[in-house]
């Protein structure tokens, strides 16, 4: 079947998908691990800075490494830092290396190409062009044995009447986990584009070949509501292109940021920092000091945590 959803922001987008994989998917079990998918999947966001999946108590993500993830991505690191914002991505590593991170293949593709520079300069000099391309999947090394395989092939973008559409396909979606992630990194992305090209943020449009759910996470995926709460937009991230990469530096640092929205992903990140290293009284002054939507979520992740009494893994990732 192919299935087709629209909705205003990704928390509904996520009910209402998990509830239509689970209805009508069919199973598959790639690699030995039984899922329930829907093959040909078109899923749109209309309002892409609604991007945070908060549908508590039966689905609570960790911001703080949807945070951590966005900006690793961004700057086009492979660096393990990531790690210890979810540490199951070390069991997809190859000698310590995601050898599919995207965030090398986004800035510095062979070593070279930075394709968000070249996607800006496109559009900025032909608002009307149609290649505007990100490539992600790379043939030379993902036909390779490695444990890490990106799953989104690429992204596309188009200006229009003034709106900044992002268009991703991935061959396959793990939706209660991969989806969550995958999203909120792909529509900072098209925020930021959006900026620097003087336009407004439009759809987000996800096409995945394999949308679906994973046997362990189904029983979690019928406990969702048969309607989500949107939740507000984030915080603006809109920052100038000049500056960037420093202000991701500065973020990951955890060195001072000015600009509201950085400063609550710095401020989140630097919160499950404390965690890890032991003070949670510490890690839940910084959020509570913070507020915002990202911290707002990370402090249901900590009680979600503290709930279970032991370590909840997050991955970000569905590694075919």
């Amino acid at each position: 079947m192919t299935l087709a959803l629209t909705a205003d922001s990704a928390s509904e987008l996520f009910t209402q998908a998990c509830r239509a994989v689970l209805a009508s998917g069919h199973l598959a079990a790639p690699r030995g691990l039984p899922t329930v998918e829907v093959l040909g999947a078109s899923l749109t966001l209309t309002n892409p800075r609604r991007r945070l999946v908060d549908v508590p108590p039966a689905r609570i993500i960790n911001p703080a490494f949807a945070a951590a993830e966005a900006v690793w991505i961004l700057s086009g690191s492979d660096d393990s830092w990531v790690y210890m914002y979810n540490e199951r991505l070390a069991d997809y590593a190859d000698d310590g290396k995601l050898m599919g991170a995207y965030g090398p293949r986004l800035r510095r593709w062979h070593g070279t190409v930075d394709q968000l520079a070249r996607v800006r300069q496109q559009l900025t000099d032909d608002p009307s062009t149609r290649r505007a391309v990100i490539q992600l999947f790379d043939p030379e090394t993902d036909f390779g044995d490695y444990k890490d395989v990106p799953c989104t092939l690429g992204y596309r973008f188009f200006l229009r009447d003034g709106l900044l559409h992002m268009h991703t396909t991935m061959r396959s979606q793990d939706l209660w986990l991969g989806f969550c992630y995958d999203m909120f990194t792909a529509t900072i992305m098209q925020e930021l584009l959006a900026d620097w090209l003087g336009a407004k943020v439009g759809s987000y449009w996800l096409c995945a070949d394999s949308l679906h759910l994973y046997d362990r996470d189904r029983v979690a995926a019928q406990e969702l509501p048969s309607a989500a709460v949107p939740g507000p937009p984030m915080t603006p991230l809109a920052t100038p292109w000049e500056t960037f990469d420093e202000l991701l530096a500065a973020v990951v640092n955890g060195s001072p940021v000015a600009h509201p929205g950085w400063a609550e992903l710095a401020r989140v990140l630097g919160s499950y920092r404390a965690r890890k290293c032991g003070d949670r009284t510490g890690a839940r002054a910084i959020i509570d000091d913070c507020g915002g939507l990202l911290a707002g979520a990370l402090g249901r992740w900590y009680d979600h945590l503290d709930l279970d009494r032991q370590p909840v893994k997050e991955l970000g990732h569905d590694h075919p």
